[in-house]
């Protein structure tokens, strides 16, 4: 059905068929559910916080009965909080932020920890450009331009391989 479609179907739709059918969404499919629940309350700080502890958890897990849990530093469980924020309509400045934290938790793990997997930077490098091009996007880099900085410097000092990849990011950003 195109949308020009669900229009004229809707149109012919009064007001009670119109709130059963939404009704019914939203019992029956939990996207929905998710959207309607953050339109009417709309926690983002929550939201974020929550977010941030999982991406962090990947990194630092909490010790499971006295044995040590290995940490899986799994790039997929920041992009799938950040792909689900965008969809609800959260502020950018929030989905900057986690994007940013997402690679700063990674820097502080890797300032304690020895990484031999080049997949690691890598990653680190694509959600660096990322969060770049989400900034400009939303035309909020000035805001965040300490916090790239930031993350360019602890590359320096932790001796990334790809160091040079992040620099021409951010000579670019200069211009």
């Amino acid at each position: 059905m195109s949308k020009r479609d669900l229009k004229k179907y809707l149109a012919e739709l009064n007001k009670e068929q119109l709130e059963e059918q939404i009704i019914e969404l939203y019992e029956k499919f939990s996207p929905v559910k998710v959207y309607y629940d953050f339109v009417f309350n709309p926690k983002e700080d929550q939201l974020s916080k929550e977010a941030k502890v999982k991406i962090a958890y990947e990194y630092f897990p909490v010790k499971k009965s006295g044995r040590r849990s290995r940490p899986k530093m799994r790039r997929s469980v920041a992009q799938k909080y950040i792909k689900h924020f965008i969809s609800l309509g959260v502020d950018p400045f929030v989905i900057a932020d986690l994007m940013l934290y997402n690679i700063e938790i990674a820097q502080t793990f890797a300032s304690e920890n020895a990484i031999k997997q080049d997949l690691f930077y890598k990653s680190m490098f694509n959600s660096f450009e990322q969060v770049v091009v989400y900034l400009i996007a939303n035309a909020i880099l000035a805001d965040f331009k300490a916090r790239l900085n930031q993350i360019q410097h602890t590359v320096i000092n932790q001796k990334w391989y790809n160091i040079s990849e992040f620099d021409a990011i951010m000579d670019r950003l200069e211009y």
